[in-house]
C-alpha cells in the first residue's frame, strides 16, 4: 500500500464536458512534465494550447465507437487507475498486458441536470446520461492510495499547487477529493432515478436518492449548537434556492426555512387578481393581504399581528415599488423576498444594511409537482407536494344560509392561508386579509381562542374597539370534529366556516352552525401542515 504517501504525478487523463479552466490547466500540467493523455473535444482544446496531448485511441488501441459510447471504457484505461501498486501479481498483469499507471484523472459528466432542467425530450435525455465518465471516477476514487481524481474546476488550482510543491498531491488531499467524486456521481445517479421516476410516474421504486449541490455552509442550524448547511437540489423552480440575494448578510438556517413558507403562500395569489402580501414568524403566517397595490396589501398583513411581524419575514407577489418599500422599512424585517423591485426600492431598502433582500425573478407554479423529504430516526419520510388548494376543490354549501359573494371570497382567501399554516390551523378574514390566525395547537379550540385573543389585541393597538373577527370568515385546516370549535369561532364573530367536513360528527357541526346563523362550506380536502 501507499501508506499515506505522496504519490508522484506522471500520467493524466483528462475527458471534461465542462471545460472552464482546461486549457489554463492542461499547460501547467504540461508544464510540471505531466503526459497528457485526452479524449474529443478535450484534446482538440488541449492541442490548441501547444501542449503535447495524446489521444485515448493510441493508448487502448481502439477507436471512439458508437457514436461516443465507447471510448474509456477499456481494460488499458480503468486496469491504469485500479491497480494496486505495491502488489505483484497486479504488477506483472500491467507488464503483461502492457498496461500503463494513470496518477491523475480529471473527468466531468454529461449536462444531465441541465438536459431536464431545459424540458428536452426523452431520446435526448437518455443521450445525455453519461458512463465512461462514471466508471472512471469510482475507479480513481476507489484506488485513491495512488490516484488523484478530480471532478471540479474548483479544484484544479490546489492540485496544481501540490504538484509544484511536492510533485504529487498530499494522501488527505487525495481521500477528500475521493469522497467529493462519488458524492458527484452519487448525486448525478440520484438525479436520473429522480428522473425515471418522474417521467414512468414510478413512485415506489425500492431504492430512492435524493441529491444536492452545497450552496452554503452556514453559521449554525435552528440553535448555536447545530451543524448546518444549504443545498439547492436543481429544481427548475423559483424559489429561495435560486433567488438572487440583492443585499444583506448571510442567511440563517431559520432565515432560509421562514422565508421559504413566506415565498409558498404568496405564490398562492395570482399577482395579475390582486396584490398580495405576506407576514411570517417561524415558519407561520402572521399576516396576509390583498389589495389593488402592494402598499395597500402590506397594511393589511401588518395590521393581523403588528408585534409578530417585528422581524418578520415579508414576500410579495409583484414587484416591489418604492411606496411599499417605504412603508416595510418602518418596521424591522429580516428578509425581504419578491419576484423583483424597483432602483427606487433598492435606495430605499440600501440604507438598511442588515435588510436582506431576495429577488426571485418570478412565482413558483402552486400546482406544480414535486416532492417533499423529511428525516425521521432511521429514514426518510418522502411525499408528493401538497400542490392543491380550494380551486380545485368541488364546493359544497351544507347549512341553510349560503356564504354571501364576499363572504366567499373572504373564504377562498382563508382556506389558502389555512394550508400554510401549522397544525392545528385556524384562520379569520375580512375585506381580503387576515385578521386572526391561530397556529400549531394541539387543540382546534385553542387555535380559534388563540387567533380571537391576537384579534382584540390587534384591534387595541389600532384603536379599534371591538375584536378584529367580529363579521369575519374563518377557514380551518382540517375537520372539527365537535361543535365546541365552530362555536369559538362563532364567539369570535364569525359569520361563515369553510373546512374540509369528513368527521363523523359533521350533522351535530352543521346543526350548530345552522342554529348560529352562520354559512359552512365543505372543500373535502385536508391540508395538515406540520
Amino acid at each position: 500500500m501507499s501508506d499515506g504517501k505522496t504519490v508522484p504525478i506522471k500520467r493524466a487523463l483528462l475527458s471534461v464536458f465542462d471545460k472552464t479552466g482546461m486549457a489554463d490547466f492542461a499547460r501547467e500540467l504540461a508544464r510540471l512534465g505531466v503526459e497528457l493523455v485526452s479524449t474529443g473535444g478535450t484534446a482538440k482544446l488541449i492541442a490548441e494550447t501547444g501542449a503535447a496531448v495524446r489521444d485515448i485511441a493510441d493508448l487502448t488501441g481502439f477507436p471512439e465507437m458508437m457514436d461516443g459510447r465507447v471510448k474509456t471504457l477499456h481494460p488499458k484505461v480503468h486496469g491504469g487507475l485500479l491497480a494496486v501498486r505495491d502488489k505483484a501479481d497486479h504488477q506483472a498483469s500491467m507488464e503483461e498486458h502492457e498496461i500503463a499507471p494513470i496518477d491523475l484523472v480529471v473527468v466531468n459528466l454529461y449536462p444531465f441536470e441541465a438536459t431536464i432542467a431545459k424540458g428536452a425530450g426523452y431520446e435526448e435525455t437518455i443521450e445525455n446520461i453519461d458512463i465512461g465518465g462514471p466508471a472512471m471516477i469510482r475507479s480513481a476514487a476507489k484506488n485513491h492510495a495512488y490516484v488523484t481524481v478530480v471532478v471540479d474546476p474548483g479544484d484544479y488550482e490546489q492540485v496544481l499547487e501540490a504538484i509544484r510543491q511536492t510533485g504529487g498531491v498530499p494522501y488527505e488531499t487525495r481521500q477528500k477529493l475521493a469522497a467529493k467524486a462519488y458524492a458527484r456521481t452519487s448525486a448525478y445517479d440520484a438525479v436520473i432515478s429522480s428522473w425515471f421516476a418522474d417521467t414512468l410516474a414510478y413512485r415506489e421504486l425500492p431504492f430512492r436518492t435524493f441529491s444536492g449541490h452545497l450552496r452554503e455552509v452556514m453559521r449554525y442550524g435552528e440553535n448555536p449548537h447545530q451543524w448546518a448547511a444549504f443545498y439547492a437540489t436543481g429544481e427548475n423552480r423559483p424559489g429561495v434556492a435560486t433567488a438572487t440575494q440583492a443585499q444583506g448578510k448571510s442567511l440563517s438556517y431559520n432565515n432560509l426555512n421562514d422565508t421559504d413558507a413566506a415565498f409558498e403562500l404568496i405564490c398562492e395569489f395570482d399577482p395579475k387578481a390582486s396584490a398580495a402580501v405576506a407576514i411570517i414568524k417561524h415558519a407561520n403566517p402572521c399576516g396576509l393581504g390583498l389589495g389593488e397595490t402592494l402598499t395597500e396589501a402590506y397594511r393589511k398583513a401588518l395590521r393581523t399581528d403588528p408585534v409578530s411581524a417585528f422581524g418578520g419575514i415579508v414576500a410579495l407577489n409583484r414587484p416591489i415599488d418604492a411606496e411599499v418599500a417605504t412603508e416595510i422599512v418602518k418596521v424591522f424585517t429580516e428578509v425581504i423576498v419578491a419576484p423583483s423591485a424597483t432602483a427606487e426600492a433598492m435606495q430605499i431598502f440600501a440604507n438598511k444594511k442588515n435588510l436582506r433582500l431576495l429577488l426571485t425573478e418570478g412565482l413558483a407554479d402552486p400546482k406544480a409537482e414535486g416532492l417533499t423529504v423529511r428525516s425521521v430516526s432511521g429514514g426518510l419520510l418522502v411525499q408528493s407536494r401538497d400542490n392543491r388548494n380550494v380551486d380545485d376543490c368541488d364546493l359544497g354549501v351544507v347549512t341553510k344560509r349560503a356564504p354571501t359573494e364576499t363572504e366567499m371570497a373572504d373564504l377562498k382567501i382563508a382556506a389558502k392561508v389555512a394550508k400554510h399554516v401549522k397544525s392545528n390551523a385556524i384562520v379569520y378574514v375580512k375585506d381580503g386579509a387576515t385578521v386572526g390566525i391561530g397556529a400549531g395547537q394541539m387543540s382546534r379550540v385553542d387555535s380559534s381562542r388563540i387567533a380571537h385573543r391576537k384579534a382584540r389585541d390587534a384591534a387595541a393597538a389600532a384603536g379599534i374597539a371591538e375584536s378584529l373577527t367580529k363579521g369575519s370568515v374563518v377557514a380551518s385546516d382540517a375537520f372539527f370534529p365537535f361543535a365546541d370549535g365552530l362555536m369559538a369561532a362563532v364567539e369570535a364573530g364569525a359569520t361563515a366556516v369553510i373546512q374540509p367536513g369528513g368527521s363523523i360528527r359533521d350533522d351535530e357541526v352543521i346543526a350548530a352552525a345552522d342554529a348560529a346563523g352562520i354559512a359552512m362550506v365543505f372543500t373535502g380536502m385536508r391540508h395538515f401542515r406540520h
